[in-house]
């Protein structure tokens, strides 16, 4: 497994805290991708989560806000790989994460941060797809997407 992966694994479950308050991991990811300026955990952060994964594991980001900024970021791949970012289109703007399998039917399993204002894993159509991207200069896994049990599909990343 990818460090990146094994680190963001580790924040499954964290989420946002309503109100005034904001969650401080949240705001470190902003400081991971040289965004501190972003002192919430409203202004959306699937980037953030993306980006401080990939810093914290020594990989450059895109260190930018942005979930489509990724669109451009290390190397495109034509099919998914275990681990791989995924960008997605969506209505207002886009989302990012990564693929960490596949369930039966062939729905992408994204592990994301703002996926229901948390950090999980969900069900995404590959007709949402617009790249999927693996960092330059590591070496890429070799095999199949791993078909894993279903997950609920995503119903908000903004």
């Amino acid at each position: 497994m990818e460090r990146w992966i094994e680190l963001a694994r580790s924040f499954i479950g964290l989420h946002e805290v309503k109100g005034r308050e904001h969650n401080p991991e949240i705001l470190q990811m902003w400081k991971d991708i040289k965004r501190g300026g972003i002192k919430d955990d409203e202004t959306p952060w699937c980037a953030a989560f993306v980006g401080a994964m990939l810093e914290r594991a020594g990989i450059k980001s895109s260190r930018f806000e942005g979930a489509r900024s990724y669109s451009s970021w290390g190397e495109k791949l034509a099919e998914p790989a275990d681990g791989c970012v995924v960008v997605f289109s969506r209505d207002g703007g886009g989302h990012v994460g990564f693929v960490v399998g596949q369930d039966s039917a062939g729905n992408l399993l994204v592990l994301g941060g703002n996926q229901s204002d948390a950090v999980n894993v969900k069900a995404f159509p590959r007709s949402r797809v617009t790249a999927y991207r693996w960092p330059a200069g590591v070496p890429m896994p070799i095999g199949t997407l791993p078909v894993r049990a279903p997950a609920e599909f995503s119903k908000s990343e903004a």
